[in-house]
């Protein structure tokens, strides 16, 4: 049997030993950014996807293994551990294994069958079986007891079948056989339930239909499953495209592992119904529970990698930087909240006004905004991308036209959680006088400036850039987007003088409540000049320190490599080289072509080897370095602000908003986004999205079919596409819309308009419904 480490190798392909090294460094408390980061020699150079892999396997085979302790002891206490049952126990290698194994000593409510054991009816069972010879009802006429509450023949081969077929439905090998036919045959069924045909319209797709189950697409499982649970759909498991034919099959594998036949004899009839029983009645229910875990499971770990992908995507958006911006949160009757922060995030103006509906005050607006950009300096606007968006950036591009002198510039931001953030414990912590409305243009100004910096202050799940995020595992979800958010903030780095206790919670090794006395010791204190410092932090210990001090940056400090992610830890080294180049530290920093003539192998020892040398050299080329893009923004049309003035053939610049498993989902300014399907995000074949675009980017596309009635653009990146004719078998759309991007707001698939609305074989219509279907 293979130890944890050489299953875990076999899954991440890496060396046993590398893996021990990592499982001993998570064991011993380290995180994975500093494991992935500066203990490259310890584990091989595993990255921060391996060891994370790493982690959720680590985390299950435990699992696994706790599990399969339970099951001896239980199976033992019962006095039916045998050796060879204790065998195939320590070689389960997966949980479905090892409760095929326990079903049988599974504790359970009284069942049929063992009711008719306690009538003593468990030999007539085992004589039916071993000798089809006899006829069932001379047999059981010997077993005939009223007082065990067995009245006649038919009552003891009642009972007797109940015992064979809980015998053969609780028999390990065939459960296991079964189980791996019906995923490779099985077919999901889905029928709406008569009479939910209107309230269930947002999924008449599916209404009839059907797919294996082993090759459904993420998204379209997680629809079926949660069209069941709102009682529009029925789902069954059927064993192939012909369902009779697959029962027959299913129950002739189980006659043959059973050693049942029809060859004329008298109990064989008997037998074979006691057969078709166990599967209708028992295997067939079973597994499809089983199968449809099993499938949910694989389609929620593809929708959390999703959502944490495009959650990566957005954290790693380019920052505008340390520069004055205004913030829109655009409004109708409401208004529009206007925030002014500082290069530093700090508010210095906050109020409402009102350009449009009902008051109609335009010219008031921009006055007032034009006076603000000029008396706080600003250079940036940024726009909520809510209702009202397109009216609030035209009245943002009036203020620049009409004042060329503030050489202001306007970008559309995602609010996603921005309402989230407002209503927030910390929002009112910051900002305890300010009205809950206000506190979400001060969260889209601040994005602007630093994505990830403000996001992080937000549940990741809240910012809602998946898809059916409601519908996954919360916290598997809640541990991957984590996860994700923490290697984000540790790959960029961290101003111990500027970050918020958020931000400061997300280094690896410091705890929400270590990270709020960082912020207090710097309020009472001053600003850091040292990483040293760090250690007078109340509950920041040696093994905190050890964890976070590569990831936290002092830019203009005592010791120029407290800038840089260099640990200090490795100081050493860098004095080591220092010394062989005869220069100081701010000499050699910044001097990439000196310091691509040093070889590694000059400055190792036997704590630090090639790999952190390496990487040490590299980081004194550009200390501190931001991994993120640069900061550019789109530049949506005139006069294109809402679907009614999109024509096809229109050639637009947009960005990605969210990635889907079926492809991207782009704003180009008009309140809707429009979904380029994946195979017309390039003219070469795209597996997956995200190898092609990600959240975040700039691209240009053709507008290729609009569909008013269900709100729906049809985009194409294939500029030279032409509207309404498929290429290469290609829908003009297709999918699911994506989970709700819009200030923390309900999400899920969007109620369609009744049919009427639309020409039922409108051209979009019939390739969305075709795109479903694939």
């Amino acid at each position: 049997m293979l130890t944890i480490e050489q299953r875990i190798a076999q899954d991440i392909a890496a060396q046993p030993a590398q893996v021990k090294a990592a499982v001993e460094l998570l064991d011993g408390g380290a995180t994975v950014p500093f494991i992935a980061r500066y203990r490259k020699e310890a584990t091989g150079g595993l990255d921060d996807t391996q060891l994370r892999l790493l982690e959720e396997r680590l985390r299950y085979l435990r699992e696994l293994e706790e599990r399969r302790g339970a099951i001896l002891a239980s199976i033992g206490e019962q006095g039916k551990l045998t050796d060879a049952l204790k065998a195939q126990i320590l070689e389960a290698d997966t949980k479905a294994r090892l409760e095929d194994l326990y079903l049988p000593y599974k504790p359970k409510r009284r069942t049929k069958a063992q009711i008719a054991r306690e009538a003593g009816l468990e030999p007539l069972a085992l004589a039916l079986r071993a000798d089809p010879t006899v006829a069932p009802e001379a047999r059981a006429a010997a077993f005939v007891d009223a007082g065990k509450g067995v009245a006649d023949a038919r009552a003891a081969l009642e009972g007797a079948r109940a015992i064979l077929m809980e015998t053969i439905a609780e028999d390990a090998a065939l459960v296991g056989e079964l189980r791996d036919w019906l995923w490779s045959k099985g077919q999901i069924r889905a029928r709406v339930i008569e009479g939910k045909e209107q309230e269930g319209i947002k999924f008449r797709d599916y209404f009839d239909h059907a797919e294996p189950i082993a090759k459904i697409p993420s998204h379209r499982l997680l629809a079926l499953l949660r069209a069941r649970n709102e009682g529009v759909l029925e789902l069954d498991l059927v064993p192939g495209a012909d369902a009779e034919q697959g029962h027959a099959e299913a129950e002739g594998r189980v006659a043959a592992h059973a050693g049942i036949a029809a060859r004329g004899r008298a109990a064989d009839a008997w037998l074979l119904e006691t057969v078709r029983l166990a599967w209708r009645a028992k295997l067939h229910l079973h597994l499809t529970l089983d199968l449809f875990a099993r499938a949910r499971e694989a389609a929620e770990d593809e929708a959390i990698r999703v959502f944490g992908d495009n959650l990566k995507d957005l954290l790693l958006a380019a920052p505008a930087g340390p520069k004055a911006v205004m913030g829109l949160d655009p409004g109708i009757r409401t208004g529009v909240k206007v925030a002014v922060v500082d290069a530093t995030g700090k508010l210095l103006h906050a109020g409402t006004i009102y350009p449009h509906e009902p008051r109609n005050e335009w010219d008031r607006s921009v006055a007032a905004l034009a006076a603000a950009c000029k008396q706080f300096d600003v250079r940036l606007i940024a726009i909520g991308n809510g209702t009202a968006s397109r009216e609030t950036d035209k009245l943002a591009g009036e203020v620049i036209r009409r004042h060329p002198e503030l050489k202001l510039a306007k970008i559309v931001v995602s609010e996603a959680g921005a309402s989230v953030y407002s209503a927030s414990e910390l929002a009112a912590k910051e900002f305890p006088q300010l009205d809950v409305s206000l506190r979400g243009a001060v969260s889209i100004a601040r994005r602007l400036q630093d994505p990830l910096a403000e996001l992080v202050k937000i549940e990741p799940k809240a910012i809602g850039v998946g898809q059916y995020q409601h519908d996954v595992n919360q916290a598997k979800l809640a541990r991957a987007l984590d996860a994700r958010v923490e290697d984000c903030v540790n790959a960029v780095g961290v101003d111990v003088n500027t970050a918020s206790a958020p931000l400061l919670a997300r280094v690896a090794g410091l705890s929400p409540g270590v990270a709020e006395n960082v912020v207090r010791y710097r309020d009472e204190h001053g600003a850091f000049r040292r990483r040293r410092d760090l250690l007078k932090v109340p509950r920041l210990g040696e093994k905190a320190f050890e964890q976070a001090a590569g990831f936290l940056r002092i830019p203009h400090g005592d010791d120029p490599l407290d800038a840089s992610a260099v640990h200090p830890e490795a100081y050493p080294v860098v004095e080591r080289i220092l010394r062989h180049c005869g220069r100081e530290v701010k000499q050699l920093i910044g001097d990439g072509a000196f310091l691509r003539t040093l070889k590694p192998e000059q400055f190792t020892d036997e704590r630090f080897g090639v790999p952190t040398v390496r990487d040490i050299l590299k980081e004194l080329e550009k200390p501190g370095r931001d991994p993120r893009p640069e900061f550019v923004t789109p530049s949506f049309a005139e006069g294109v602000e809402d679907l009614k003035d999109l024509r096809p053939g229109m050639v637009l610049e947009g960005r990605v908003t969210n990635v889907a498993a079926f492809g991207a989902f782009v704003d180009i300014g008009v309140h809707q986004d429009g979904l380029v399907h994946v195979s017309a995000l390039s003219h070469s074949f795209v597996k997956d999205p995200r190898d092609a675009v990600k959240a975040g980017d700039i691209v240009k596309v053709k507008v290729l079919e609009i569909d008013l009635a269900r709100q729906r653009i049809a985009l194409s990146m294939r500029l030279d596409d032409t509207p309404g004719e498929a290429r290469g078998g290609r829908p003009a759309a297709g999918g699911p819309r994506p989970e709700g991007r819009d200030r923390g707001r309900p999400t899920g698939p969007r109620p369609a308009p009744k049919p009427a609305a639309a020409p039922a074989n409108s051209a979009l219509a019939d390739a969305f419904a075709k795109a479903l279907k694939r």
